[in-house]
């Protein structure tokens, strides 16, 4: 063991990996371009020069073999949902970390293909930069294409830049962390609407903060009428915050997410002691529409990094995520309502098993709001900026109040019934004189 020479040592898995690809259709073939660190090239090691830089021309051969084991086997295309085969190497090309060929996809393909392999190009390992050219045939350059880029396991954080150029020349670019799954490169309005439907179904249900707020909302209102009004209440009020803040009406300051968690917190906490020492119906629907605008921005940052996959058909994939989202609302309302009648009806009486859950979610909703509230108060408010952005910003919020200020007159007007106690009001207090 002693005297046989040690073999070639596995690398480290890198921690940050940024991946660029773009991607472009044109006749019979697509092709890919893609860019990789060297260092992600794991469990390879390169020739290198006496100077220490890798020598690019021994390396050619061990190159293309890294490339297909760690790259090449991970690109997975698609034409009109049908896997393309057929995938071949064309060139690969060592690059410098300054290198800025891939700004487009004329010089990066000028950088892959235009330049063969030489050692006047000075890179290490842990900097050097691996450029990739991979072509595809396909029937047609205006078919439906889709992704689905594996590369997660490149490093321990992963970030996929990825641009689809298409024929008239415009650009659609995509940013995620991880592995996205099928990403359809340029959607129908179905396949949008498709997608994001299921993404508000998921978002609802795993929500927790939002089941929470949910289950407070029907603890003391489970027949129809009440339920029709309150639900109704908190989807147009999410509805609403969730357009605008696609649409760039929420404020971008780092302080403003944790802001919105904790007023989220807060609502679950309000809705709890509300239960617990009584509520009228047209009070809750009320409360309920505000706490609902808040709980709409908080569905906004689900949708952040997943609306760049909407291509064309943004308002279609915001209505359609609300679709989702009230589809998931209803299972848990089919679920949640019939559940607390019989628990109500054979375990525990209705007043008391409605004061005993309502202090359980007020527990939990104090305490994300305490932890919550920790974190935004590490973020300094600084005043706004008084220009032309701050002005347009003030008529953007003034045109939204409006807005919500019409909804609530409607809704008032399509609820008439709220203006009056309701039959499920839980607030029984005692008579004032018992004697009498």
């Amino acid at each position: 063991m002693l005297v046989v020479p040690a073999g070639p040592t596995a690398h480290e898995i890198p921690f940050d990996v940024t991946v660029q690809a773009i991607v472009r259709a044109e006749g019979r073939r697509l092709q890919m371009l893609v860019r990789v660190p060297l260092e992600a090239m794991q469990d390879f090691s390169f020739p290198q020069r006496p100077d220490g830089y890798i020598d690019v021309e021994a390396s050619e051969t061990m190159l293309r073999d890294a490339v297909m084991v760690w790259v090449g086997d991970e690109l997975n295309v698609y034409e009109n949902d049908t896997l393309l085969a057929g995938q071949r190497l064309v060139a690969v090309q060592v690059s410098e970390p300054d290198d800025r060929s891939f700004a487009t996809y004329e010089a990066a393909l000028a950088r892959i293909t235009d330049q063969p392999m030489s050692n006047e190009t000075d890179v290490a390992f842990d900097t050097g930069l691996l450029d990739i050219l991979f072509e595809y045939p396909i029937g047609s350059a205006d078919s439906n294409f889709s992704t689905n880029l594996t590369l997660a396991r490149l490093g321990l954080r992963t970030i996929t830049v990825l641009r689809l150029v298409l024929p008239d020349g415009a650009v659609r670019a995509f940013e995620y962390t991880g592995n996205a799954g099928l990403i359809r490169l340029d959607p129908r309005w179905h396949q949008a609407a498709l997608r994001f439907v299921a993404l508000g179904f998921e978002h609802i249900l795993d929500g927790i903060d939002h089941l929470l707020f949910l289950a407070c909302l029907v603890i003391p209102f489970r027949r129809l009428g009440p339920l029709v009004a309150i639900v109704t209440s908190f989807t147009v009020a999410h509805s609403v915050t969730l357009i605008a803040s696609a649409f760039n009406m929420a404020p971008e300051a780092p302080w403003f997410p944790p802001l919105v968690e904790t007023i989220i917190a807060l609502s679950i906490v309000y809705m709890a002691v509300e239960n617990i020492v009584g509520v009228k119906l047209r009070r809750r629907w009320l409360i309920t529409f505000g706490f609902g605008l808040v709980h709409g921005f908080g569905f906004s940052f689900a949708l952040r990094e997943t609306l760049q996959f909407a291509g064309s058909h943004l308002l279609m994939s915001l209505l359609s995520f609300n679709v989702g989202v009230e589809l998931g609302q209803l299972v848990v309302l089919a679920v949640l309502v019939p559940a607390l009648t019989l628990a109500f009806k054979h375990i525990v009486p209705e007043r008391i098993g409605a004061v005993l859950l309502s202090a359980l979610v007020a527990h939990t909703g104090w305490h994300w709001m305490t932890e919550r509230g920790a974190e935004l108060a590490l973020y300094e408010l600084q005043a706004p900026t008084v220009d032309f952005a701050l002005a347009v910003t003030v008529l953007q919020w003034t045109v939204l109040a409006a807005v919500i200020a019409a909804l609530i007159r409607v809704m008032a007007f399509v609820f008439p019934q709220a203006d009056a106690p309701s039959p499920d009001d839980v607030s029984r207090r005692a008579p004032e004189n018992p004697g009498r």
